[in-house]
């Protein structure tokens, strides 16, 4: 069947996927929000049902204050007897450790913690042995791709950390995964940054240790010569071998808001591309060393499309979330109404204010919803971080009550339009393009715009970082905010 990309729309980056009992299980990136490391299931590779995150205690990962886009980087999932484990950084903290499982639907333990620096860990299982795997700096003071032996019970290291790959010559190597495929070790790899030279290299060993010699034909998967076009970005993959015996790269790409607009409000999303070996044992991806649209694969589904998200039909415990260490009890959440209880913070502090947040799945959406207050204020947010966001909301004033629509981006926090209401509540309601999103109350019948804010603005090119817009509703002051009939539509 005929599948498109992205198969993993929104914010969901560093894609990793291992294989277990017949099914396909993938983790992404979270940065600053919790909880952390959203996981995924799918019998296809191609439609992805979110089952829960990985970290879901606070005891688990510390992003209390942390800056948007530290937290937790890149994530690794690998299953080896029976057992699932799960491999990350915490940036903010500079710290690598694992976690584990025996039941992909349940709680997973505590951390483990590893003395081997770096960013984007892996692991590989071999005859008992198991490597950590990352890209940094050796024992030696040498960088590159950093290997060494760990127990897999304490973390402890058994081996001194070793450096057995320098990349292909691209700058800020990243994102390693070793794997054995025909008695040979292939080390794959991503080069020229998450941006518009992102690209992912692959090196081939006889032995564990190396000497891993860089492949003539890299790099194998790369849009950064493709324009115009849409998908770009496409790097920091994981080759995963289906139940056909075809092989596979997930890894992240954007899509630019148009094609000769280089910015992207989405987030960094995931992106299947077919891959082989020649009868030499190189590898190579895609039609042409790059990732399309649509490509062909076995099996007989058809491809998900976009659900309506409302509160009826969405799990606050799963496709929900919040920012750093939120406070839950500020949370009554039922299939048919969320209930906010503001404080002093806001969407402007580095910090947890009372919100919570979808992914914006895709450009073209209308968000409504309606919002009861009693003091302060509260409504609904599109949310790249603390310093570009976009707010409607409805507010106490002096004399009765007001609809507000604040733009911030950077040091910028403008109230571009504010309206009397008749009461304490109100329907809002967004509507979104590749663009530009627009505001609008609903005021005796009669829906009034309030204005407008370029998507542009809301993007990595703009912000820096490394998340994507958020679909969020939020409560502000001393107060307790009712949201309901809320509905994200994508058109």
């Amino acid at each position: 069947m005929k599948y498109n990309n992205p198969v993993l729309k929104g914010f969901y980056p560093d894609p990793s996927v291992c294989e277990a009992n017949g099914r396909y299980y993938m983790v992404c990136s979270s940065f600053q929000y919790f909880p952390s490391v959203p996981l995924f299931e799918s019998d296809n590779l191609v439609n992805w049902k979110q089952i829960g995150y990985v970290l879901t205690r606070s005891n688990q990962v510390m992003l209390d204050k942390i800056n948007s886009s530290g937290g937790v980087f890149a994530p690794t999932i690998r299953y080896n007897n029976g057992r699932f484990y799960m491999v990350t950084t915490n940036d903010t903290t500079h710290q690598n450790f694992y976690v584990y499982t025996d039941d992909i639907y349940g709680e997973w333990s505590d951390p483990i913690f590893v003395d081997q620096g770096g960013i984007d860990p892996s692991l590989y299982f071999e005859d008992g042995k198991i490597f950590f795997i990352s890209n940094g700096e050796d024992d030696y003071g040498e960088g590159g791709v950093v290997q060494c032996e760990i127990d897999i019970e304490s973390g402890k290291k058994l081996s001194h950390s070793k450096s057995i790959w320098k990349g292909s010559g691209g700058r800020y190597l990243e994102s390693p995964h070793v794997y054995k495929i025909k008695g040979r070790y292939y080390l794959m790899a991503a080069e020229g940054g998450t941006e518009y030279g992102h690209m992912i290299t692959y090196a081939v060993a006889d032995d564990i240790w190396g000497e891993y010699k860089t492949a003539a034909n890299n790099p194998i998967l790369t849009n950064r010569n493709k324009a115009p076009y849409i998908i770009q970005g496409i790097g920091h993959g994981d080759l995963i071998c289906d139940k056909y015996g075809d092989w596979h790269i997930l890894s992240l790409g954007f899509r630019q808001i148009g094609i000769w607009m280089p910015y992207h409000n989405l987030g960094r999303e995931v992106f299947l591309t077919p891959a082989y070996f020649d009868e030499k044992g190189m590898l190579y991806a895609g039609n042409d060393g790059t990732t399309d649209e649509s490509y062909e694969i076995k099996g007989d589904f058809t491809q998900d499309a976009l659900p309506c998200y409302t509160f009826g039909n969405t799990d606050s415990n799963i496709d929900w979330c919040y920012l750093r260490k939120p406070d839950l009890s500020d949370y009554e959440l039922s299939k048919d109404k969320y209930i906010l209880k503001g404080t002093s913070l806001t969407l402007d502090d580095v910090d947890s204010p009372t919100f919570m947040a979808l992914r914006q799945r895709d450009f073209n959406m209308t968000l409504t919803t309606d919002v009861e207050i009693d003091c302060g204020y509260a409504g609904v947010t599109m949310y790249m971080c603390e310093d570009e966001h976009y707010d409607l909301f409805i507010r106490k004033a002096e004399s009765g009550y007001e609809a507000v629509l604040k733009l911030n981006i950077g040091g910028i926090k403008h109230e571009q339009t504010v309206i009397p209401l008749d009461s304490n509540k109100a329907r809002l309601k967004v509507t979104a393009n590749n663009y530009s999103y627009s505001f609008f109350v609903l005021k005796n019948g009669e829906e009034i715009n309030l204005g407008y804010g370029n998507s542009k603005y809301l993007t990595s090119e703009v912000s820096g970082g490394f998340t994507g817009t958020m679909t969020g509703i939020f409560a502000v002051g001393n107060n307790t905010a009712e949201f309901t009939d809320f509905e994200c539509r994508y058109n």
